[in-house]
């Protein structure tokens, strides 16, 4: 077996909500990912963030693995490095996860069962809220391709989403235009996003301009501002493959184990 192989072997099965528990406990695992990292090779980095991503679906497996040798450095290290724009922006948003407190919550968790939270909390006093309504937010895969969007908008602080009503609610820095947002949210060209504003009682809809200039665009975006206390409980089920039987999972799970014991020192 090679890094490769090993490290999709464990991307599909942390595919599977059924193995995450498993994968987290074994150290080897975790250590192994850790080191798949800083790996030459881009598209094994990128397996091992995905297979960290997958993780962080619970917050107990968060809680383990912010406290794994080397975890948040190496993800700090991604974050700064010169490697692609989509590896950073994955590497971020396992950062954040880890980061986030686990016994906070907020509102939306207790009131929406389907309500991802996305290291959102109210710690910042001189943020505001912004809420739009996204069209076209109709599956996880777009979901995640309006995640990205706004991530890559400086002054973005925290976003949650409210799927089955399609709406997404944003906090940012106070100086930040709405249209920042409206337009990178259009440059996934499938989805497009109006401000939800309240007037006399009832919900309507602003239609905003998007920027097309790139240099006005850059100019209503101010730093981007980490948030520092930040609950997570991601509250929808991961995009899954197909499940393996527990015979294969058990022994995928041993052999990248042992491939990984027997090629690393810890």
């Amino acid at each position: 077996m090679d890094a490769v192989s090993v490290v999709t072997h464990l991307r599909n099965l942390a595919s599977d909500p059924l193995n995450r528990a498993s994968i987290v406990r074994d150290r080897s695992c975790l250590a192994g990912l850790i080191l798949f990292f800083s790996h030459e090779d881009p598209h094994v980095v990128e397996a091992a963030l995905q297979t960290v991503h997958y993780l962080c679906d619970n917050s107990n497996h968060c809680e383990i693995m912010r406290h794994e040798l080397g975890m948040m450095v190496s993800l700090e290290n991604i974050r700064n490095s010169d490697t692609s724009n989509h590896i950073k922006l994955l590497a971020q948003r396992i950062y954040m996860l880890l980061s986030a407190p686990s016994h906070l919550h907020t509102p939306e968790t207790k009131n929406t069962q389907n309500n991802l939270q996305f290291f959102i909390s109210s710690a910042n006093k001189r943020a505001k809220t912004i809420t739009l309504h996204i069209h076209g937010l109709d599956d996880l895969e777009r979901k995640s391709l309006c995640e990205e969007a706004l991530l890559k908008v400086k002054g973005v602080i925290s976003f949650t989403f409210q799927m089955p009503i399609r709406r997404c609610t944003v906090r940012v820095k106070p100086d930040l235009a709405t249209e920042c947002l409206t337009s990178a949210v259009a440059e996934t060209r499938v989805l497009k996003a109006q401000q939800v504003m309240n007037e006399y009682g009832k919900e309507v809809y602003v239609p905003l301009a998007c920027k097309e200039n790139k240099e006005e665009k850059d100019k209503c975006l101010p730093d981007y501002l980490p948030e520092e206390e930040s609950p997570q409980k991601d509250l929808e089920k991961a995009l899954t493959l197909p499940g393996s039987k527990d015979e294969s999972r058990g022994s995928w799970l041993n052999a990248a184990a042992s491939f990984l014991s027997k090629t690393f020192y810890w």
